[in-house]
């Protein structure tokens, strides 16, 4: 090993490693401005026998980025005194893949993210909620509820654990807009682990394709998605956000068959046509029992920078208002969502962490099942015990007086036996609502 000298070009180091990192520290990476020892990418460095071996963090670069890079460190190192060679190690980016469980049902919940027309930004929502979610959407802990059960939100960062799935196939871009990069490692059975990113895990067939063309036919989709959604290895998260195909054919319908999907949120730009199609999705979605969280109204305005004034890009009246569904925001035309959205709260925009937010409420306003102390309660009770429920429950009332009933079937069919209990012909009221796939109320009133 040649000893360093002391001449004016090349100077005194401790050891060869230190000229190693000296030089490093000359490297620039293109996209954070600083050198790539203080980006974080250099793990580790080691001089034997006169080689210089970097261990370096490629992962968030493209794939021609990172090899730039890494010819730019190993020139560095081999100028630097001591140093005959050098080469780059990538840092084995294995995730852990113990204690894993394959399948979407692994998730405590699933949140699907849909519409019908391509380029509304579908992808964009999905992922800022994910990003959003993952992160906390206001940088605390978020507690929610399923079913009626808390949701353990906590994970080693205290932030929610959460996954994203690309089921959009044809299009498969998440992992470009959220820079997931492969490769996609197997678990012990064989099953593929999701890409983790910065600890939201993320799941795409955009991973395994080579950047080919998926040129398949509704057959071929379906199996492929199909296999995904059974075989990808999840870490037990919290939520799982479905970045859904847009439209309404069979790889929408394959989703909803094969994916227990929680709530779903509509994406749209106010344009009546996108609109006019987002209501044949909401009658999809109602038709296979998925509630409906609300819509995300998008690019439907834009501020002007000089000026600072908004200017509608669409004009006349919003017919999203014709949804009669809760807009859950609303995002304007703005450069700051295309940006990369990070699973961080550094990371997350104001508009992030506002939509993070009213998904949270509205799932939870949805899934809480909360009766009145009064109400009569059918669910899980076999058909006799209901006939005596809301027999002994209606007879002890007042005229007037509002009976108010909870089951996990459809409460329709009681108008009937109510009015042959008082020998009436109609009832003063009466209205069923659907709080969820496994929620009815209704309230009647004694004639």
């Amino acid at each position: 090993m040649t000893d360093p000298t002391d001449d004016a070009d090349n100077p005194i180091h401790e050891s060869p490693a230190d000229a190693v990192e000296a030089a490093l520290r000359q490297v620039r990476d293109p996209d954070a401005g600083v050198s790539v020892f203080e980006a974080g990418v250099v793990e580790d460095i080691a001089v034997a026998d006169g080689t210089a071996t970097i261990t370096a963090d490629l992962r968030e670069f493209p794939r021609d980025a990172a090899e730039r890079v890494s010819a730019a460190m190993v020139r560095g190192a081999s100028d630097a005194a001591g140093v005959s060679n050098a080469r780059v190690e990538q840092v084995d980016p294995s995730p852990d893949l113990d204690g894993r469980s394959a399948g979407m049902g692994t998730a405590d919940r699933v949140i699907a993210v849909a519409s019908t027309k391509g380029g509304v930004g579908k992808t964009t929502v999905a992922t800022t909620i994910a990003c959003a979610l993952a992160a906390g959407s206001d940088g605390e802990d978020i507690d929610t509820e399923s079913d009626g059960e808390d949701i353990d939100t906590e994970g080693d960062g205290g932030a929610p654990s959460v996954g994203l799935f690309d089921a959009d196939i044809y299009g498969p871009n998440v992992p470009e807009v959220v820079g997931a990069n492969g490769p996609v490692y197997s678990d012990g059975d064989g099953n593929p682990v999701p890409v983790d990113v910065g600890g939201l895990e993320v799941m795409s067939m955009g991973l395994l394709s080579d950047d080919g063309p998926l040129a398949w036919r509704g057959a071929m989709a379906h199996d492929a998605l199909t296999d995904l959604f059974e075989t990808a290895a999840w870490s037990d998260p919290d939520t799982v956000v479905v970045d859904m195909p847009p439209g309404t054919g069979d790889v929408a319908l394959t989703t909803l068959q094969e994916v227990p999907v929680d709530g779903v949120v509509l994406v749209t730009t106010p344009f009546h046509a996108a609109v006019s199609d987002t209501a044949r999705a909401l009658e999809l979605f109602e038709e296979n029992d998925v509630p409906v969280l609300g819509v995300v109204s998008n690019m439907g305005e834009f501020v002007c920078d000089e000026c600072g004034t908004p200017h509608d890009l669409f004009g006349g009246d919003d017919p999203i208002k014709a949804l009669d569904l809760p807009i859950l925001a609303e995002f304007p035309f703005d450069p700051e969502m295309q940006s990369t959205p990070e699973p961080t709260t550094d990371g997350l925009s104001e508009h992030a962490a506002e939509l993070a937010t009213a998904v949270e409420e509205r799932y939870e306003e949805v899934w809480s099942v909360d009766p009145p102390a009064d109400a009569v309660d059918l669910r899980g009770a076999d058909p006799e015990t209901r006939k005596e429920r809301v027999e002994a429950q209606f007879r002890a009332l007042d005229a007037g007086e509002v009976c108010t009933i909870v089951s996990d079937r459809d409460l329709a069919p009681v108008r009937g036996f109510l009015l042959e209990l008082v020998d009436a012909d109609e009832l003063p009221s009466f209205r069923v609502k659907r709080q969820n796939p496994e929620t009815w109320f209704a309230q009647a009133t004694r004639p």
